[in-house]
């Protein structure tokens, strides 16, 4: 296959136009050009509001400052994730998912030798609330900005609106000079070879290109109804097929949160994402075990008065994914390649690592089939990865309240890799050469594994009753006392985010950037 030299994205959303961006950003000085087609009409999702910290990366290689970007789409910041009601075990009812950086390299092995005692049978603190500075944070709503100039090794990540991220990198691409085409495509037309040659458009004709991106969400109507991927279901791992989505107003204005609370209901469980103008919440179920309707007054009766009169959206998905992501001259990104579920924020994490593995195998000349097999076996694996983590929360819940939740712990399909490590844990082996030898396979590291097991509690029952003694009990003390110490110096969240968005450095920035 030749070099393509026009490239044509099929739709837009934060999908669509943040392959435009970074593909804009490596190669229209080069003298590719670039065209993003879709119908404004279809809509994009617009849902998902919570990132991992990767997202970090994207702005910093387009060169725009966070306080550009996210006060254009009422962004706030994200320390981690809190999960309530996942574990029934006494004092681990719930746990915080930090993001680690340098800054806790001390508390986190202690943090890990403490499990590892636990795991064979001494007594020890696991919860890894006491262990992280970004739990502490987030406990004191402070934001992960230092004024020590720490802000580089501090790993975060945000919550903004979906709607609003889309919008806001259209403009940047359109700056970069990726063309927008709003029209609707009627018909594809294909060569000899099988390859996508034509895109038959209502107003604007036959709009010809050497190489396509397929971001028309769930339809895939490039790579699945064209070139025939089909989606291979992951129902069997992860039973969650729905979600309800409601949002409300701040209950205190004076007060942002800096996390992402997913709390577990009775078929599935709920996030609260907070944003500069509201807290987005969602309810995310299977429909095997409860319907929209149920679903809903689930939702309304949590958030109470608060939501009263606003408008429920409702969403329905496959779990799963395409097998081949880059097949003949198409890749799939975001919903066309699949999607798995909402927990932990992974999706754009995987659209933003799908577009850079892209990207690389196209800068060292990628077109043979062997290039496309080693990429479309790295999305899989992290695909795949993600999946397994996804499923641990559930495989390891202990709640015995509704059906659902007991059918996801006794749950017999798992992968063989998930399957390793959970025996792995619970036995008296060395788990993190467990972790070492998965590693290809998986798409979280070390931190996260040991936060998830030791966080819901999963320890033989004999273990997790034990008391502790009394020098366990100070080390704890003192780690939990550090953290709360290295959080002392973070600034208040609310206040920080005021600053960054209304200081005259940020309007000169964003006068700049219009410019």
């Amino acid at each position: 296959m030749k070099i393509p030299k026009h490239i044509i994205i099929l739709g837009g959303g934060t999908a669509g136009w943040m392959a435009a961006n970074l593909m804009a950003n490596q190669w229209i000085k080069l003298g590719f050009k670039i065209t993003l087609v879709e119908s404004t009409k279809i809509g994009t999702v617009g849902v998902g509001e919570g990132s991992t910290p990767y997202l970090k990366e994207l702005f910093q290689t387009l060169n725009i400052p966070e306080n550009v970007w996210m006060s254009a789409c009422n962004a706030t910041y994200k320390c981690g994730i809190r999960f309530p009601d996942w574990s029934t075990i006494n004092q681990q009812s719930s746990y915080f998912h930090p993001f680690y950086s340098d800054i806790d390299s001390e508390q986190a092995q202690i943090f890990f030798q403490q499990c590892n005692e636990k795991r064979v049978g001494k007594s020890a603190f696991t919860n890894p609330d006491d262990y992280f500075v970004t739990s502490a944070l987030a406990n004191s709503q402070k934001a992960p900005k230092s004024p020590v100039d720490l802000d580089d090794n501090l790993t975060y990540g945000y919550h903004f609106d979906a709607e609003l991220l889309g919008e806001f990198l259209k403009q940047h691409a359109l700056k970069l000079g990726v063309i927008h085409i709003n029209d609707s495509v009627i018909n594809t037309i294909t060569d000899r070879t099988g390859d996508i040659a034509i895109l038959q458009t209502h107003q604007h004709g036959a709009i010809r290109g050497d190489f396509f991106i397929d971001c028309s969400g769930f339809k895939g109507v490039l790579i699945q109804q064209v070139l025939g991927e089909s989606l291979i279901s992951c129902k069997d791992h992860l039973y969650n097929d729905s979600a309800v989505a409601i949002p409300t107003l701040h209950d205190d204005l004076n007060v942002m949160p800096c996390e992402t609370v997913s709390k577990a209901l009775k078929y599935g469980w709920v996030w609260h994402i907070p944003l500069i103008n509201r807290i987005g919440n969602g309810y995310v179920y299977s429909s095997d075990y409860i319907n929209k309707e149920q679903a809903e007054q689930e939702l309304r009766e949590l958030l109470g008065d608060k939501a009263k009169g606003q408008p429920a959206r409702h969403l329905h998905w496959q779990p799963g994914r395409i097998e081949q992501h880059w097949k003949n001259n198409c890749v799939a990104i975001g919903l066309s390649q699949g999607f798995l579920e909402p927990l932990e924020a992974p999706m754009l994490h995987i659209v933003q690592r799908s577009i850079e593995e892209f990207i690389e195998q196209f800068q060292n000349g990628g077109f043979t089939n062997s290039y496309r097999q080693k990429f479309n076996d790295k999305i899989n694996n992290i695909i795949d990865g993600t999946r397994d983590y996804l499923q641990t929360h559930y495989k390891i819940n202990t709640r015995k309240d509704t059906q659902y939740w007991i059918d996801n712990r006794h749950n017999p399909n798992t992968s063989s890799v998930l399957s390793e490590l959970l025996d792995g844990w619970r036995s008296d082996g060395n788990f993190d050469q467990i972790i070492h030898k998965n590693m290809p396979n998986l798409a979280y590291l070390k931190t996260s594994w040991y936060c998830i097991l030791a966080g819901k509690g999963y320890f033989s029952e004999n273990e997790t009753n034990q008391q502790s003694a009394c020098n366990v009990v100070n080390s704890n003390r003192e780690m939990k006392y550090q953290c709360q110490k290295k959080a002392e110096s973070f600034p208040d969240h609310r206040q920080y985010l005021t600053t960054l968005f209304t200081s005259d450095s940020a309007s000169l920035l964003k006068d700049n950037y219009k410019k």
